[in-house]
């Protein structure tokens, strides 16, 4: 562990460093006229125990993009270090100022996840996540020279650059968008790149869903272990949590960030062990502190005891879709994962795919185009199409196609192209 007296604290220990901080957030927020106004005179003693919090109400990503640039920006007296933003491709960007205390807790929380992860002094990390305004490739720097290791800074893109860094510098451990490892894998069969070659021991992906097939097969090509970090622009970047060796959930760093799963139509909080949206309170950011901050992203809470790794926090399930990427078809509701959890059990069909959703004759048709290899039975789509009628009632058609006839984008898979017109 990298802080043991923090990451090992008994629970009711735990919760009340939580309690407290809390009320600190809430005081440090009502400082704030914007502010105080959302949390309509609330005060900090209101909060007497953890479950009064979910009195507050919920922060939306549209509040904080209405918000630009500094709308519900705290310490501006403390001053601001740095700015980092989200990409805004769907409206105004979120921009997220950072104190100097903002960097070290993000230093902080990162140095936590790589040791779960297994990693230390002695490693090399290539850092494949852009550097710039995007927080991936900055977060995980950060956290590489807290723990005093070699880094490689490549940023994105350049893939055989990386591969023939990886292989000359002798990296040991890789960081990187989720469906990344994929496009190394293609880079290096396509320049006949030995991947034995490789030191590589350890990857950390997160930043998009990745199913556990997927996972198993990242891990298997690469023959690396697999680590899945947690975190977003809003919450200060990646860092929120990852998981250990144990693979028993992801542990969310408490003593930082308040995690509540709530149903997404009522907003209630929902039993643990229940899936839902998850609602993120900051409890240490000065810069953007938030208060329960709807992500939409989907999971639930699989435990609060004890983790044989000895770590007390509380553990999520990984992140298993968002609530906006829910595909709704011809009355049928389903998430991309659900068909790439499927496509990936049958031997011979590529991670590359895309679902396609058009409008013929009155009616909708649904597309799923996958890469498959040479040597794949052509039968393979039929029985995908039996498979997805057994599980989720759709009869789509399914199309083989020859690897690298997928469009590969810069960034992260567009695995949706809704066709159909807007309603």
């Amino acid at each position: 562990m990298w802080q043991p007296e923090v990451e090992s604290l008994e629970r009711e220990l735990l919760e009340r460093l939580v309690h407290k901080r809390m009320r600190a957030t809430l005081g440090r927020v009502l400082a704030e006229p914007a502010w105080a106004r959302r949390l309509r005179g609330l005060q900090p003693e209101d909060v007497v125990r953890l479950d009064d919090w979910r009195k507050l109400p919920f922060l939306t990503k549209e509040e904080l993009r209405d918000a630009y640039p500094y709308g519900l920006a705290c310490a501006r007296e403390a001053g601001y270090v740095r700015v980092q933003m989200s990409s805004g491709t769907t409206g105004s960007p979120i921009l997220n100022p950072y104190t100097a205390s903002d960097v070290a807790q993000w230093g902080e929380v990162m140095a936590r996840c790589y040791v779960a992860a297994g990693v230390g002094r002695d490693d090399v990390i290539q850092i494949t996540p852009s550097f710039g305004l995007f927080t991936g490739g900055f977060g995980f720097h950060y956290g590489a020279e807290q723990l005093g290791a070699m880094v490689i800074p490549t940023g994105a893109g350049r893939t055989t650059l990386q591969l023939r860094l990886m292989r000359d510098l002798k990296t040991t451990v890789v960081a990187a968008i989720a469906t990344y490892p994929l496009r190394l894998l293609e880079a290096a069969r396509e320049e006949r790149f030995d991947l034995a070659s490789l030191s590589l021991r350890v990857g950390i992906f997160g930043s998009e869903m990745w199913s556990d097939e997927l996972r198993a097969r990242i891990e298997h090509e690469l023959r690396i272990r697999t680590f899945d970090i947690i975190g977003m622009t809003e919450t200060g970047g990646p860092g929120l949590g990852i998981d250990c060796a144990a693979r028993a959930g992801i542990h969310v760093w408490e003593d930082h960030y308040h995690p509540e799963i709530v149903d997404p139509s009522t907003g209630a909080v929902v039993p643990d062990g229940t899936e839902g949206e998850l609602v993120i309170s900051t409890l240490t950011r000065a810069g953007l502190p938030l208060v329960r901050y709807r992500t939409h992203d989907l999971t639930r809470v699989v435990a609060r005891a004890r983790c044989d790794c000895g770590r007390t926090a509380l553990r999520l399930d990984r992140l298993r879709g968002r609530v906006d990427d829910m595909v709704i078809f011809k009355g049928v509701n389903f998430y991309p994962r659900q068909i790439e959890t499927t496509l990936l059990r049958h031997a011979g069909v590529s991670h590359e795919y895309q679902i396609v959703l058009d409008s013929e004759a009155g009616g909708e048709r649904m597309t799923i185009h996958v890469e498959a290899g040479p040597a794949c039975d052509p039968a393979v789509a039929t029985r995908i199409r039996r498979e997805l009628h057994d599980l989720l009632a759709l009869s789509p058609d399914v199309r083989l196609c020859a690897q690298g006839e997928i469009e590969r984008p810069q960034g992260k898979a567009v695995r949706v192209v809704d066709r159909r017109p807007r309603r």
